[in-house]
C-alpha cells in the first residue's frame, strides 16, 4: 500500500521561504512522476512542479525560478523548496506519485497515490 505524508507548510511572511517534503512508502518504482499540485481556497488544485524519469523536472509558468524539487532516491522522498513566497502562494499543496508513464505531468488524473496536503500560508 501506498502513502504519502507531506510536512513543511506553515506561516511565512511575503518573500520568505519554505521547504516541503513528501515521505512515501510503498513506491516500488523510481521511473514514474512524482509532483507537486497546490489549491488555494475558493480555486482549482493545479500543478506546480513535477520530477519524472531520469530525475527530468517540469515547472508551471508561475514558478519564475522561485521551487524548485527535488527527489531523493531511492526512498523517493520528495521535496519543494520554495523561496521569495507571495501571498498568491498560499494554498493547500499536496504530494502526488503515478504509477506508470504518463502523458503529461499537470493532470491530475495521471497521478494515482496523493497526500493529505500541508498548508503555506503566505502574509503581507
Amino acid at each position: 500500500q501506498v502513502q504519502l505524508v507531506e510536512s513543511g507548510g506553515g506561516s511565512v511572511q511575503a518573500g520568505g521561504s519554505l521547504k516541503l517534503s513528501c515521505v512515501s512508502s510503498g513506491l516500488t518504482d523510481d521511473r514514474y512522476c512524482m509532483g507537486w499540485f497546490r489549491q488555494a481556497p475558493g480555486k482549482e488544485r493545479e500543478p506546480v512542479a513535477a520530477i519524472c524519469f531520469a530525475g527530468s523536472t517540469r515547472y508551471a509558468d508561475f514558478m519564475q525560478g522561485r521551487f524548485k524539487i527535488i527527489r531523493e532516491y531511492p526512498m523517493n522522498t520528495l521535496r519543494l523548496e520554495m523561496k521569495s513566497l507571495e501571498e498568491e502562494d498560499t494554498a493547500t499543496y499536496y504530494c502526488a506519485a503515478a504509477d506508470r508513464d504518463i502523458p503529461t505531468w499537470t493532470k491530475m488524473s495521471a497521478y494515482k497515490y496523493w497526500g493529505q496536503g500541508t498548508q503555506v500560508t503566505v502574509s503581507s
